[in-house]
């Protein structure tokens, strides 16, 4: 289905908890890389992010990195830290997602796909089936990146209105 209104909205990638995912049925998460995991301008995490890697390879989701990149840092990083890795994704488009369903056997409703990019990351996941996790860009640090996140800002509110109206009807 054509939607760019992501599922589940979270200020960081780090606020994603197993638990969350295991409640919606998601065993496989698939993980953009550039502004998600760590900034364009470096391929080291940060403690509370290589924190997290570690929390969730401890737990029952499976990681892998779908990115668009067609540099090396993003293989290298995956090596560094133990995660499988599928580049050159074509996102929003479902090549790498295919590539990783087809690597590792796992059906749509059970993935989801986490990512700070509403035009690759959210509609890609949500064209392919998956569960779509809209995470803040760790660095909007030029000016592109900027005026994409102004485009995205009404995406993000109705997202954040229809995530509201879900959990007020699951309360009452």
């Amino acid at each position: 289905m054509l939607s760019f209104i992501p599922d589940i909205i979270l200020p960081a990638l780090t606020d994603l908890t197993p638990e969350l995912l295991t409640a919606r049925g998601v065993r496989w998460l698939l993980l953009d890389f550039d502004n998600t995991i760590v900034p364009y301008t470096t391929d080291e995490p940060t403690d509370k992010m290589l924190a997290w890697l570690q929390k969730m390879q401890a737990s029952p989701i499976r990681l892998c990195i779908v990115s668009n990149s067609k540099r090396p840092r993003v293989v290298r990083f995956a090596e560094k830290y133990g995660l499988d890795c599928i580049t050159h994704a074509k996102k929003p488009f479902s090549r790498g997602i295919r590539a990783a369903q087809a690597r590792f056997g796992f059906s749509p409703r059970e993935a989801a796909l986490a990512g700070d990019q509403i035009y690759t990351d959210v509609l890609g996941a949500n064209s392919a089936g998956l569960t779509s996790v809209l995470v803040s860009a760790i660095c909007n640090h030029n000016l592109p990146l900027k005026l994409r996140h102004i485009a995205e800002l009404p995406f993000i509110a109705i997202g954040k209105r229809r995530i509201q109206h879900e959990q007020s009807g699951k309360i009452s």
